[in-house]
């Protein structure tokens, strides 16, 4: 199993498990521990992780770190847990404290969900108060799992995360603060874009007046650039032949064509149907199938294997339509998108169906 597909169970475990963990030494060993196993380290080899690390500081000896993994006997990582509900404040934390009193170049202070990882770029064996990377393992993406790969015992090199930490550092504060300027736009992010297209005197009535408009206008974008993307991947499905004995399953079926508009209704029902099936799955063997008269939500890639329809078009009557163990459609009305999940049982008998009979 590659580290995509350990981080993305660990993912799953967390998901599953979380509401169980109510202290943070349950935290470690749930979720932290295999963290550690999942980037290649023995957890049970103290030539490699040593839990309760002593860090010695200044006149105050004995002074602990939760983990530290070693490399030729000296660290290179130190980990600081906190409990799952406690804020990971890296300013009051004991990692800032130890970090410069060890040979480690990195340090991690997590809650076994989110993890903060640490390194000196402002200032050398000071620790920085800015991760240069954040994940959170209940919404992990692509080129985080890259990223962390980086920690990977078989690929760890610190010139090489140092080279491309100031430059995540850099890309994070940027991207937050675009999502500021987006959600809240400033005074000068503001003028700087209407004087590209008001000639007049920028005044403080022409300032609050574009505020609105350049916040509606970025807005306005994404969703257009978004729209375009879910376009293209739809036009890929359509080029897609589908095969022979799945077009026999569904006859009813209508073949998509540009007609077909993928709504954020729809998007939204789709990661509510994921996030339940997420439970028993891995959530990238989900799929979806837009057509004009329904959303169809497909386990594997495969319209043989129908999960449930979603038909959201009529507001006056909107529906799911679950498949039974013989392909047979059940349908349910729903008042809001919420009320999924009081299908929850029947989606995932419709799985486990699917799961019991993989040759189908």
């Amino acid at each position: 199993m590659d580290l995509k597909d350990q981080l993305k169970q660990l993912s799953e475990r967390i998901e599953r498990l979380k509401d169980q963990i109510h202290t943070e030494e349950a935290a470690k060993n749930a979720f932290v521990l295999p963290f550690l196993q999942a980037i290649g380290y023995d957890i049970f080899n103290p030539g490699e992780v040593i839990p309760e690390y002593t860090a010695d500081i200044g006149l105050k000896k004995g002074e602990k770190v939760d983990y530290a993994i070693l490399k030729d006997g000296q660290p290179i990582i130190l980990i600081e847990c906190k409990h799952l509900t406690e804020e990971l404040v890296v300013h009051s934390s004991q990692l800032l404290r130890y970090f410069h009193t060890s040979k480690a170049k990195f340090g991690i202070l997590t809650n076994g969900i989110v993890y903060r990882f640490y390194t000196d770029l402002e200032a050398q064996n000071r620790m920085d108060t800015i991760p240069f990377l954040d994940v959170n393992m209940l919404d992990l993406k692509e080129n985080q799992i890259e990223e962390i790969k980086k920690f990977h015992k078989s690929y760890f090199d610190i010139d090489n995360i140092i080279t491309t930490a100031n430059e995540l550092k850099h890309l994070n504060a940027l991207k937050n603060q675009f999502q500021s300027e987006l959600s809240n736009p400033s005074e000068s992010f503001v003028r700087f874009f209407t004087k590209m297209v008001y000639t007049g005197q920028v005044t403080a009535r022409v300032l609050e007046q574009f505020t609105v408009l350049v916040n509606k206008s970025f807005n306005q974008f994404i969703n257009d650039l978004i729209t375009d993307r879910l376009k293209s991947a739809l036009k890929k499905e359509t080029d897609t032949a589908v095969k022979p004995e799945e077009k026999a399953q569904f006859e009813t079926i209508e073949p998509q064509t540009d007609k077909v508009v993928t709504t954020t209704e729809e998007m939204e029902a789709f990661f509510i149907v994921k996030s339940i099936l997420r439970t028993k799955i891995s959530f990238d063997r989900v799929f979806y199938r837009d057509f004009q008269s329904f959303f169809s939500i497909i386990l594997d890639d495969s319209i043989r294997k129908t999960i449930c329809r979603l038909y959201l078009h009529n507001p006056a009557k909107k529906q799911i339509g679950i498949f039974d163990q013989d392909k047979k459609e059940k349908w349910y009305d729903l008042t809001s998108l919420d009320d999924i999940y009081n299908y929850s049982e029947q989606i995932l008998q419709t799985l486990d169906f699917y799961q019991a009979n993989k040759k189908d």
